[in-house]
C-alpha cells in the first residue's frame, strides 16, 4: 500500500494521469525534442520523481543507484583425520564463493566515494541531487560528517526528512530544496561535494559543475558517479539511438552525455582532475544484472522478471480498485522500458552508470 499511496508524490492524485501524459510528451518516443527537455528540465525531472519515487523505493531501497559488484573467493585449508590411531590421512584445499548482494554493493559503492573524498569527522558535505537521502545517511554515519542534501523535488525531501528522523541523523543532516543549476548557497561553503547518478539530470554539465565549483571550498574535492554514453556509442546507429531514448524516458533525462563531454565540462568549470575511470569496465558482476530478466535473486526478488510481473499486476489491480491513481500502470511501463534499455546498453557497453571522477578545486584561481 505504500507503493500505491506514494505514486504521484506531491501531485494531486486526480492529476497523476495528466502528469504522465505531459511527462511522456517530453521524450523521443512521443515526439519530444532534446531542446524542449533542456528548456523545461525542472518540470520534467520533478514530474518524473513525483511519479517514480515510490516505485524506486519499493523495488530498489533508499539508495537509487547502481554499484560496482564484487565476488570473493575464500581459500580454505581443510584437514580430515582418520579415527584409527589419529593418523592424518588427507588434507585438501577448497574454494568457497561469496557473492556480494546488491544492497551490500550499494553501501560499499557509497563508502568508496567517501574514502576517495577523504572525509573527516565534523566536515560539512554537500550531496547534489540526493534523492530521498539513502547515500546521505549512509555516508554521514560512515564518516561522522554533516551532510546536506540538495534536491528540487518536494516529495523526495519530505520523505528524506522522515527517514532521517527514523535513523537519528536529523540533527546533523538536512535538505535544501533548490535547483543545482542555481544553488542558494554562499561561495566556498562545503568541505566536500559529491553526486551519485544525479547530475545527469542537468541540462548543461558545465553550468552544473560550475555551481558545484563555486560552493566548494578551495583545495577541496568533488567526486561523482555519472551516467554516460561510452565511446562505443554510435549516434548514427538506430539500435543505439533506441536504447538511449529508452533510458532517457525511463529515467527523466534531458540527454545522456558522453564521458568525454563530462570530463571537458569539469575542466572548463575550473577543476583539476585527480583521476577518472569507467568503473563498469572492471566490475566482476555486471552492474545491470539486477535488472536482467535472465537473472534470479531472492535478495532482489522485486527486480527479477517474476518480481516485476507481480508488481505490474499488483499496480494494475490497485489502479483498477481506485487505491492507486490512474496513470500508475503507465509509470510502471516506462520504468520497465528503462530497465530494458539499461540492460541492453550495458550488454553492448554503450552506456555506463558509473563513470567516476575525483576532481579538486585549486587553492587559488591562478593555480
Amino acid at each position: 500500500m505504500d507503493l500505491a499511496s506514494g505514486v504521484g508524490g506531491k501531485i494531486n492524485k486526480a492529476q497523476v494521469l495528466d502528469a504522465v501524459d505531459k511527462y511522456e510528451k517530453y521524450h523521443v518516443h512521443y515526439g519530444g525534442k532534446q531542446e524542449d527537455r533542456n528548456a523545461n528540465y525542472t518540470d520534467m525531472v520533478n514530474k518524473y520523481y513525483d511519479l517514480a519515487t515510490s516505485f524506486y523505493e519499493f523495488g530498489w531501497g533508499e539508495s537509487f543507484h547502481f554499484a560496482h559488484r564484487s565476488v570473493c573467493f575464500i581459500l580454505q585449508f581443510q584437514i580430515q583425520y582418520f579415527a584409527v590411531n589419529w593418523v592424518m590421512l588427507m588434507s585438501f584445499f577448497s574454494f568457497r564463493w561469496n557473492g556480494e548482494s546488491l544492497r551490500e554493493s550499494i553501501k560499499r559503492h557509497e563508502h568508496f566515494l567517501a574514502l576517495q573524498l577523504g572525509l573527516k569527522p565534523g566536515q560539512k558535505v554537500l550531496d547534489v541531487g540526493c534523492g530521498i537521502g539513502g547515500p546521505l545517511r549512509e555516508i554521514a554515519r560512515f564518516s561522522s560528517t554533516s551532510v546536506t542534501g540538495l534536491n528540487n523535488n518536494e516529495y523526495q525531501i519530505s520523505r528524506g526528512k522522515e527517514l532521517n528522523r527514523i535513523v537519528g541523523v536529523d540533527k546533523t543532516c538536512d535538505f535544501i530544496k533548490a535547483d543545482f543549476m542555481k544553488m542558494p548557497i554562499p561561495d566556498n561553503s562545503f568541505d566536500a561535494v559529491y553526486a551519485i547518478e544525479a547530475t545527469c539530470h542537468a541540462p548543461d554539465a558545465y553550468g552544473c559543475y560550475k555551481e558545484i565549483y563555486r560552493v566548494l571550498k578551495p583545495g577541496q574535492c568533488f567526486a561523482a558517479y555519472e551516467w554516460c554514453m561510452t565511446d562505443a556509442y554510435d549516434p548514427n546507429n538506430q539500435e543505439h539511438q533506441k536504447i538511449k531514448a529508452e533510458v532517457e524516458i525511463g529515467d527523466g533525462l534531458p540527454d545522456i552525455r558522453s564521458t568525454t563531454k563530462c570530463l571537458e565540462a569539469l575542466k572548463q568549470a575550473g577543476f583539476e582532475i585527480i583521476w577518472e575511470k569507467d568503473l563498469a569496465k572492471e566490475s566482476p558482476v555486471p552492474w545491470y544484472q539486477p535488472l536482467d530478466t535472465n537473472h534470479f535473486s531472492l535478495s532482489s526478488f522485486r527486480l527479477t522478471a517474476v518480481g516485476r510481473f507481480f508488481t505490474r499486476n499488483m499496480v494494475k489491480a490497485l489502479e483498477f480498485a481506485g487505491l492507486a491513481p490512474k496513470g500508475s500502470l503507465r509509470v510502471q511501463d516506462f520504468l520497465e522500458k528503462a530497465a530494458e534499455g539499461l540492460v541492453e546498453g550495458g550488454k553492448k557497453e554503450i552506456f555506463t552508470p558509473m563513470y567516476f571522477f575525483l576532481a579538486r578545486k585549486p587553492l587559488s584561481e591562478s593555480n
